[in-house]
């Protein structure tokens, strides 16, 4: 009788400690599943700000604030929801295809964390690589003194991330300046015509302001730069 019941109490024991040993691993799982989350979701802001059509975006619609010579007009917040929801509309196939193919897999636990970063990571590389020409990238590579790689698909991501803003600096400022030129004309056209008639002392934006903002409406400008920034991206 007491060896059956030491073998009963020990059988107790045993599977007492299984589910211990079971709980905390599952449990700890799950919290490790959602730190994970949790860390990419603070990554979101920088990866939005250096790795999508968001720079090109704000940088172009602040050239055409600036071209008014109106700094503050559009405000920011108006500026930064426009980019945003633009943004959202050229990144959508590559969100799409980051939400399929590593999200959501990851989420309903099908795929390990190391196949998740490798598949989130390809859409979005390959959304940079068709913006990023090679001189950015072998100039990026010849910084780190580094031979660049013979495929673009051997291209780390930590050096085609500062690549792609490159480019994405340079494009945004190639539509600033067709974006500017005009405008200037209409200010060098105006002060021609004010030194003409010898008022010196009206200052020109006072009069080159208003005929700006005609033929800005008349032309639908804000339709086209959007038109024109979108069709940039390949």
């Amino acid at each position: 009788m007491a060896a059956s019941g030491l073998v009963a109490g020990a059988s107790a024991l045993g599977k007492a400690a299984n589910l211990d040993v079971l709980g905390p691993v599952t449990g700890g799982s799950d919290i490790v599943r959602t730190i994970v989350v949790l860390t990419l979701v603070a990554l979101i802001p920088a990866v939005l700000l250096s790795m999508t059509s968001f720079i090109r975006i704000i940088i172009t619609l602040s050239m055409v604030r600036h071209a008014f010579g109106m700094p503050e007009t559009p405000p920011n917040p108006v500026l930064i929801s426009l980019a945003l929801f633009l943004t959202a509309f050229s990144m959508g196939p590559t969100v799409d295809a980051i939400n399929r193919d590593a999200l959501q897999p990851y989420l309903a636990s099908k795929q390990g964390l190391e196949q998740t970063i490798d598949r989130g990571s390809k859409p979005l590389r390959s959304f940079m690589l068709a913006q990023t020409s090679d001189a950015d990238i072998e100039a990026i590579y010849g910084i780190a003194h580094v031979p660049p790689p013979s495929r673009p698909e051997d291209v780390e991501i930590t050096k085609l991330a500062p690549a792609f803003i490159i480019n994405e600096l340079r494009a945004s400022f190639t539509i600033g300046f067709v974006i500017l030129l005009p405008f200037l004309l209409i200010d060098l056209v105006v002060s021609a015509i004010l030194l003409a008639l010898g008022m010196m002392m009206v200052p020109p934006s006072t009069i080159s302001l208003p005929i700006k903002l005609l033929m800005f409406v008349l032309i639908d400008g804000w339709s086209l730069i959007i038109q024109g920034v979108l069709g940039s991206f390949r």
